[in-house]
């Protein structure tokens, strides 16, 4: 009997985990991609903490520190083990980037590329490595933070999992965006930063649709990681009073300097990797010379190793000289600029939150005096610390959430909001980018965003043309083109040389036009052939070929194989080009709007 009680409930498990009613459900509610979210939620907060231990075992095993101490935080007297370990972890890391140098030819996609161009698709493997990667140059004391990895990892599970319910296009990207919103919420202890991290620059855009599993996954990562360890990133803004209209002034201007600062910061990393690209030194040999620096760098203070959490919260709750500030603030832009140009993996998440930290202080110390003002050299830190993250991360909303989840002060939190909607502000229109979209820029990407542009370029001309098309020799008569082709035949006739190379399109009207005038003219076939510089490639999107439409002014144009051969692969109307175009947009339209 209870053989038979057992084998009834694992049909009945087997029936509810069946992949093709998983799938289905996924598929057809809100409620299954909910649940999705859920699961990666689950998945999120695991692979945070997993890499948070990973993380804080190789700081104690290399640098031989507490464990209850922050490596950042530590005091370690040990100079020569300063300049070794990250010498040694760059050299671990270089010879990894030589074994995939070896295997794997393909670049790795990021969470915000994969959603901008591949429609979530994300290669788990390829997650793992870039992971593990992370780990060596946190965890050797490389001046980068784990954010990138956690994101890259729970984004990876979350690409894997919605590959393998075969969810739609704009579905997968929203559980992409699952999977980063559970990594930053499980990693700040802060569920409404998470989210908005997701909207703001994973998916690229908010729905109603997007809301509850996004929502839900964040929830869920941040009390899978409040189960499983006890860290919690808050700040103690200690009291000041109240808010008053007057401090507003100087947090807008703190907004303004931030943003100045985050651009030369992204531009200092990037002329760093360029002096990296532009030198002899090959990839593998980079990290270690970039760990030479990092190392000397530390030698100075230990402050600038790893992201800098510990490093934070002892600036923050002890008074610091103005010089010391400013010596500090150098070496970690410094070590930040060297450790990502000579290639250790790793973001400028948390390396930016504790930069803008120092930055709000050194505000609040050499600013200007401004009579009415009440706030403490603390808040200018948070204040701060939220703007230049956002000059250099960007997503306004995910930054002033942040600052609520982790000081609890709701004043706080719209004083934090007008420095942060400044500093985005002049951001935007003086650069025009965040550290990921900048460096998307030095690749040769137009991204700005994680908005999906990807369908766009798959939308090819290639997939829209037709193969079928009438071709003739541009050298024959016109008898012989109008014995080939009779009135009503065709519309157009594409000419070739004897190379089969374009020569032009000839339309077949305009010969029937005035059959008699032509004749005693003695016109030939060259006189009715039109668009010979016009024609469109295989590559091309349907944007860039609309736009030729609009610039030659023709209806079709013919489609060759590439501008060398310039052989003739096929035709594409306009008609057809921008119907096919315009019901892709109301696809996308509907998509944002909810819906479908």
């Amino acid at each position: 009997m209870l053989m038979k009680l057992d084998r009834r409930r694992f049909r009945a498990l087997r029936v509810f985990f069946d992949p093709g009613r998983l799938r289905a459900l996924t598929r057809r509610s809100e409620v299954g991609l909910s649940l999705a979210g859920a699961v990666v939620g689950i998945a999120s907060g695991l692979a945070v903490t997993g890499m948070s231990f990973v993380s804080n075992e190789l700081h104690q095993l290399v640098f031989g520190i507490a464990d209850s101490e922050r490596l950042s935080s530590s005091v370690i007297d040990d100079k020569l083990l300063l300049l070794t370990a990250p010498v040694i972890g760059g050299m671990l890391l270089g010879l990894l980037l030589f074994i995939l140098a070896k295997r794997r030819k393909k670049p790795m996609v990021d969470p915000i590329e994969a959603n901008a161009l591949h429609g979530g698709r994300l290669s788990l493997t390829d997650s793992i490595i870039v992971a593990v990667q992370n780990l060596i140059s946190n965890g050797f004391g490389a001046s980068v933070g784990l954010e990138a990895g956690y994101t890259q990892l729970a984004a990876g599970l979350a690409s894997k999992l919605g590959l393998k319910l075969q969810l739609r296009r704009s579905d997968l990207r929203v559980l992409v965006g699952c999977g980063a919103a559970g990594a930053i919420a499980a990693a700040f202890n802060a569920p409404l930063t998470g989210a908005f991290y997701a909207f703001e620059l994973i998916i690229g855009t908010y729905t109603i649709v997007s809301l509850t599993p996004v929502v839900v996954s964040a929830l869920v990562s941040t009390l899978i990681a409040r189960l499983l360890t006890h860290g919690d990133f808050t700040i103690d803004i200690g009291g000041f009073g109240a808010v008053v209209p007057a401090d507003y002034i100087p947090a807008l201007l703190l907004g303004v300097v931030s943003a100045g600062v985050g651009i030369l910061i992204m531009q200092g990393v990037a002329f760093v990797e360029e002096l990296a690209r532009k030198s002899a030194i090959a990839p593998p040999f980079r990290p270690a010379l970039g760990g030479i620096i990092v190392g000397l760098l530390a030698m100075i203070s230990p402050q600038v190793l790893s992201a800098g959490h510990g490093a934070l919260h002892l600036n923050l709750s002890r008074d610091v000289a103005i010089p010391a500030l400013i010596g500090l603030f150098l070496l970690k832009s410094l070590a930040s600029a060297i450790s990502i140009g000579s290639g250790f993996r790793g973001g400028l998440f948390f390396a930016s939150l504790f930069m803008g930290a120092l930055l709000g202080k050194l505000f609040a110390y050499c600013g200007p005096y401004f009579a009415d003002a009440t706030l403490t050299p603390v808040i200018y830190a948070v204040v701060g610390m939220s703007s230049l993250a956002v000059a250099v991360i960007g997503g306004p909303l995910t930054m002033t959430f942040l600052a609520l989840e982790i000081t609890g002060d709701f004043p706080i939190t719209a004083l934090v909001l007008a420095a942060v909607i400044t500093s985005s502000l002049v951001v935007r229109s003086t650069f025009g980018y965040s550290f990921a979209t900048w460096r998307f820029h030095l690749r040769g990407e137009s991204i700005r965003s994680a908005h999906d542009v990807g369908w766009i370029r798959n939308l090819t001309v290639e997939k829209l043309m037709r193969a079928d098309v009438k071709t003739a020799r541009a050298g024959i008569s016109l008898e012989e083109f109008k014995k080939a082709f009779p009135i009503g035949s065709t519309q157009r006739v594409i000419l070739v040389e004897e190379s089969d190379k374009y020569a032009g399109l000839v339309l077949v009207p305009e010969i029937y036009a005035n059959p008699t005038d032509a004749q005693d003219e003695g016109k030939t076939l060259a006189d009715f052939i039109h668009y010979r510089n016009d024609f469109l490639q295989p590559q091309m999107n349907a944007r860039q070929a609309a736009a030729i439409f609009d610039k030659s002014e023709s209806e079709a144009l013919a489609v060759v194989n590439n501008l060398i051969e310039r052989k003739v692969i096929g035709q594409l109307s306009e008609s057809y080009t921008l119907r096919r175009y315009s019901e892709e947009l109301d696809r996308r339209r509907r998509e944002v709007s909810g819906e479908i």
